[in-house]
């Protein structure tokens, strides 16, 4: 497999591109190394908001012309915007790349901030959407209970306040400092040319560009452990126990990726087969994990009926004591690598998930790893090593706790059994 190849521009923008014989398509990701932790609080959801307004027009493009000429390429085009990065990305056949690349590039760089009024009422809608859903919901609590007032303990899609107030002028400004140079990486995987797309780039980038006005705050002390609840009349409770967790130039990153298959990252993990399969005691139960530039999340989620929350979280205790006390099962360790192993073998063959992983590495400057680099570090962890990040990171003393329900008593009682101090009346 051949390595990736990356130039970087005058402006410096990077190229990156990554080959996959055998296909006809061309995975496409403008990647700006900007998100939700790097706003000011007074404007905390701009980026997600700017993303939004990527869609409505650029200067030589409207909304319906970007609607109806990537309808007409077969192709699709969405994006995301995380808590440090946001993209806009495309999958299009091989001889379409340079028409979808010059549309994607006008919206990136020169967003005309059409119809800001009514997308601030699209994006009004998607904050009540989340916040009628509890399942999403509750990971916005857990985050502010790791993290606190620390931006990363924001939700991604803002507060309402701000969107509703915030002007086409302020997110203008917001634009012009993030969506320069150094900030941008258009990554690409598929049957596409290095140099040919380098050119297309070089062509299409702004002729001038201000310097980056992103100020990332990083996190110099984690807060205590925290606690959240929200009263609602739901028929589950759904909870979220969850720490910080690692940065992503952590060599224990291997070891946590085993830990999380383990224990809720898989159909085999326990919490899965213990609390869903033979308890019977929820539908959706699962771990996860998140990396940054200092620091991460780790987290345990379960939705689950007030009859079985005692039980629910006196299994995640035990399970969490028994990894952590060295107790994995006969062949449990190498299953786990072997599922990690078997996905990242099958998301080779995808355009897509070579396109993010090269452009996530590069504008988050992370280490850009080989896939066989990657599995040999997998198959490098001992029973050790994930012994050891369970007991750090999944600590009990280090665990915050968010839930969402109708009593916060049976709540609190509840998540006692996990974390006894997060259980003392406040």
């Amino acid at each position: 497999m051949p390595d990736p190849e990356i130039t970087t521009l005058a402006g410096g923008e990077r190229v990156a591109t990554e080959p996959l014989r055998g296909v006809r398509s061309v995975a496409l990701g403008l990647w700006i190394g900007t998100g939700s932790r790097d706003e000011p609080s007074s404007r905390a959801g701009v980026s997600h908001f700017i993303e939004h307004l990527l869609f409505k027009g650029s200067s030589r493009y409207s909304a319906r012309d970007i609607a109806e000429l990537f309808d007409a390429l077969g192709g699709e085009l969405n994006a995301a915007t995380s808590r440090e990065t946001t993209v806009v990305y495309a999958r299009v056949p091989d001889d379409r790349v340079e028409q979808a690349l010059d549309v994607m590039t006008d919206m990136v760089f020169a967003p005309a901030f059409a119809d800001v009024d009514s997308e601030r009422e699209v994006v009004l809608e998607e904050i009540a959407m989340v916040d009628d859903n509890p399942q999403d919901l509750v990971h916005d609590l857990a985050a502010e209970a790791v993290f606190g007032t620390h931006p990363l303990g924001r939700p991604v899609i803002g507060r309402a306040e701000v969107i509703a107030g915030v002007s086409p002028r302020a997110l203008r400004s917001y634009h012009g400092g993030a969506y320069v140079g150094p900030n941008v990486v258009l990554a690409a995987s598929g049957r596409i040319s290095h140099d040919r797309l380098v050119a297309m780039l070089e062509a299409r980038r702004p002729a001038s560009n201000g310097d980056s006005l992103v100020r990332r705050s990083l996190l110099r002390r984690v807060p205590a452990p925290g606690y959240r609840f929200l009263r609602r009349r739901t028929e589950q409770y759904h909870v979220v126990l969850a720490g910080p967790g690692i940065p992503r130039d952590d060599e224990r990153r291997y070891a946590v990726s085993l830990l999380d298959a383990i224990l809720g990252g898989s159909a085999s993990s326990r919490l899965f087969q213990e609390i869903r399969e033979i308890r019977g005691m929820a539908y959706s139960v699962y771990t996860y994990g998140s990396q940054y530039a200092e620091t991460g999340q780790i987290g345990i989620y379960v939705g689950t009926r007030e009859d079985n929350l005692d039980e629910c979280l006196t299994v995640t205790a035990a399970e969490l004591r028994d990894i952590a006390g060295g107790g994995l099962r006969p062949g449990e360790l190498e299953r786990a690598k072997e599922n990690l192993k078997g996905r990242l073998l099958l998301s080779l063959e995808s355009t897509s998930s070579r396109m993010t992983r090269l452009g996530k590495a590069l504008v988050t400057d992370a280490e850009l790893v080989s896939a066989d680099e990657t599995i040999r570090r997998v198959m490098a962890v001992t029973e050790e090593d994930v012994t050891n990040a369970a007991a750090t990171l999944f600590a009990p003393e280090r665990l915050s706790a968010a839930g969402i329900g109708p009593k916060e008593t049976r709540f609190r009682a509840a998540v006692a059994r996990v974390n006894p101090v997060l259980g003392e009346r406040s």
